[in-house]
């Protein structure tokens, strides 16, 4: 992931959690309710996504990549 924060600015992402969904994100498994990690994981990108700007993204300068 590619962000416009430099190497040496350290920022914080904070995400409540419920206990299950934490539980999830570490691999247990809850086959009653399998959404229970797609949860998570959303309110992690969402996070993410509120506090870095991933916008510049969205274009890829091939001749770069030769």
């Amino acid at each position: 992931m590619n962000s416009q924060v430099k190497n040496n600015d350290l920022h914080h992402v904070s995400v409540e959690l419920t206990a299950e969904e934490a539980l999830a994100l570490t691999g247990v498994r809850f086959n009653d309710n399998p959404k229970v990690k797609a949860a998570a994981r959303q309110k992690v990108r969402d996070a993410f996504e509120k506090t870095f700007d991933f916008s510049h993204q969205d274009k890829v300068d091939y001749e770069l990549l030769k």
